[in-house]
């Protein structure tokens, strides 16, 4: 496969995750936001702080206002993280690699395209049919996960798009984990209530996970477990890192070339190194120091598979 194929596939894969998950925090930030109670303070700042560049003092003012923050995160075209621009960035890969994926991911990709220009979704946000806005776009979102999963021959460009989407939800729940837990500054003796993490656990679709397979103690510990080694919840970091190294081997073993077997056992240590660890283990080391290592890691892995598989310089 070109090289050029592949670096469309794979971040074809990456922006539509990318997008995914931008979504789900919006939807988290946009109910939580009308609870009175207020428990969990969830406010616009961390899908400001994770999917945009701007300031602090920008973002402070922007984090109360619900219409200017949905508009900046998901129709700026200034915001190179808002939903638009990620969504014209997957179709502009989508665009080149039509011969590549099947006529029903293209469609549902240029419908999305479509629906995020479209005018009446800039004035929806204005209103109080925002809420519908966004679980439209979460629904279509889904649709083209199964439409992908239930067309696309499972290829080599399988393994490329896969690789990209897994590789880029690493990195989400990463983020996320490490702005939320921010808040008990990643403290995992600082005991909160379940209710504070509903900001986290929904935007990672995995509340109702942890109601059902977790007791309702040591809530800190619990949700980290969740989020980083929960082998069974599939936003996990320990999920997402298993199913990168899965479809890293398959390209390597496909496509084997000078410096393959290199980078293959970078990502391993990455990977063990999560694989192998235990909250104990992270406590000791520091939550925020084992977030930061893993991202840099992860980053680094990204590069270099760029570097080698897609001839960046």
């Amino acid at each position: 496969m070109l090289s050029r194929i592949a670096d469309s596939l794979y971040w074809l894969h990456r922006y539509m995750e990318r997008a995914d998950g931008l979504l789900r925090l919006l939807k988290t930030s946009y109910i939580l936001s009308f609870d009175k109670v207020q428990t969990s303070a969830i406010t616009w700042q961390p899908a400001l702080e994770i999917f945009t560049s701007l300031p602090a003092d920008e973002i402070n003012t922007l984090k109360q206002n619900n219409a200017a923050a949905l508009k900046y995160l998901l129709l700026d075209s200034n915001n190179q993280n808002s939903l638009k621009v990620i969504l014209t960035r997957a179709r502009e890969n989508a665009r080149g690699v039509q011969d590549q994926i099947t006529k029903e991911v293209w469609e549902q990709i240029n419908l999305i395209y479509h629906l995020i220009h479209h005018p009446a979704t800039q004035e929806k946000l204005s209103g109080n049919d925002a809420i519908l806005v966004i679980d439209s776009f979460i629904n279509n979102s889904d649709q083209f996960c199964g439409i992908t999963d239930s067309t696309m021959p499972r290829g080599q460009g399988w393994n490329y798009m896969n690789l990209g989407k897994y590789t880029e939800r690493c990195l989400l729940t990463l983020e996320f984990t490490y702005n939320f837990f921010r808040k008990v500054n990643h403290d995992l003796n600082q005991e909160q209530d379940i209710l504070f993490w509903r900001g986290l656990l929904l935007a990672l679709s995995g509340y109702e996970h942890h109601l059902k397979n977790y007791s309702n103690q040591q809530h800190n510990y619990n949700v980290a477990k969740q989020v980083l080694f929960d082998k069974h919840f599939p936003r996990s970091l320990y999920y997402a890192l298993e199913r990168v190294h899965k479809y890293l081997s398959d390209i390597t073993i496909l496509n084997p070339i000078e410096g393959s077997p290199a980078i293959t056992r970078s990502f391993g240590r990455t990977n063990s190194h999560v694989r192998y660890s235990d909250l104990e283990a992270v406590a000791e080391m520091g939550l925020d120091k084992f977030l930061i290592q893993v991202r840099h890691h992860l980053k680094d892995f990204s590069r270099q598979f760029g570097q080698l598989y897609f001839s960046y310089s």
